[in-house]
């Protein structure tokens, strides 16, 4: 459904923001994509909703190709996205259902199907006794509900939320998670960009780890391990709030049947540091080289063979 392939893109001053991305993402697929400022992640969603193209490599989108596409076609093909804002976008002056409901009048759809669709997507995110209220009347959760069900009203194929969570409490963040894994579950694509690791690591699905521009980590948190990409590896590190103790859960891919291997506590090194993707009271994500760990690991093999 979603192909990048070699695509990169620098922009008219110099910046380079993607480096030869691939990224394939199949129909139905709920993605989160993580990364630090700077490291992508606005330019990738720019170019997935044609704002941007790229300045080579091609990006697919539902046999769209987007680098080709004249700008008559593009409203057309927005039309296949629904998209959440961090900071909401509702029209102030409009009531929640006429917020959802304009989404369908632009594209010209006929008030008898607005009356039949609208009330029922309110429903979906649990405003339908908010209707009739005005975005300064709701909290911050409810305005980004409200953005979910003006996303989804026209029926869209793929859900691209951009730092969906940033503006709400941790508990309403949880909730718009839950909504939007729901929403995959119909077989909605999910394309969920978040600064929220921890929400990341509540949820079984695939992660994208962008970094200078680059794709260093791509796969899903499970008991197996996160797949590698290029010799890398994802590790999030939590940290307790009240304690100098630390809880170390390294997401690797190596077989069941090895041992667990305790976390040892160590003073980091440069390369470490310049790995840290990101670093707060709570969390630390870092990309970590496995080539590095097999090269020990074969030369202790062939020494013990040696004896």
């Amino acid at each position: 459904m979603i192909d990048f392939k070699n695509v990169s893109k620098v922009y008219d001053n110099g910046t380079k923001a993607l480096n030869n991305v691939n990224i394939h993402i199949d129909k139905g697929e709920f993605v989160f994509v993580v990364g630090a400022s700077g490291a992508g992640k606005s330019t990738f969603l720019k170019l997935m909703m044609r704002e941007e193209v790229p300045s080579s490599g091609t990006i697919t989108i539902k046999d769209y190709n987007l680098g080709e596409m004249k700008k008559r076609k593009i409203p057309y093909f927005r039309r296949n996205l629904g998209i959440v804002f961090q900071d909401f976008r509702l029209i102030p002056n409009m009531t929640v259902y006429d917020n959802v409901a304009f989404a369908m009048r632009v594209v010209g759809a006929r008030e008898k199907d607005i009356r039949k669709r609208v009330p029922y997507v309110i429903n979906i995110v649990g405003l339908s006794q908010k209707a009739r209220n005005y975005p300064n009347e709701l909290s911050g959760g409810e305005q980004q509900r409200v953005a979910l069900a003006r996303a989804l009203v026209n029926n869209a194929d793929i859900i691209i939320a951009d730092e969906p969570t940033g503006n709400v409490d941790p508990q309403m963040s949880l909730e718009i998670v839950e909504l939007l894994k729901r929403l995959n579950e119909t077989g909605t694509t999910v394309i969920m960009v978040t600064h929220a690791h921890n929400l990341v690591r509540m949820f079984d699905n695939r992660v994208i780890v962008l970094d200078g521009g680059s794709v260093v980590a791509d796969g899903a948190i499970e008991e197996e391990g996160i797949p590698v990409h290029q010799s890398s590896h994802l590790n999030i590190e939590v940290k307790e709030q009240k304690t100098e103790n630390k809880i170390t859960q390294k997401f690797v891919s190596v077989p069941k049947e090895e041992p667990e291997q305790k976390p040892v506590e160590e003073e980091p090194d440069t390369d470490f540091l310049n790995a840290i993707i990101s670093d707060t009271d709570t969390y630390r994500i870092y990309v970590e080289d496995d080539s590095t760990e097999s090269s020990a690991a074969a030369e202790k093999t062939e020494g013990g063979d040696a004896e």
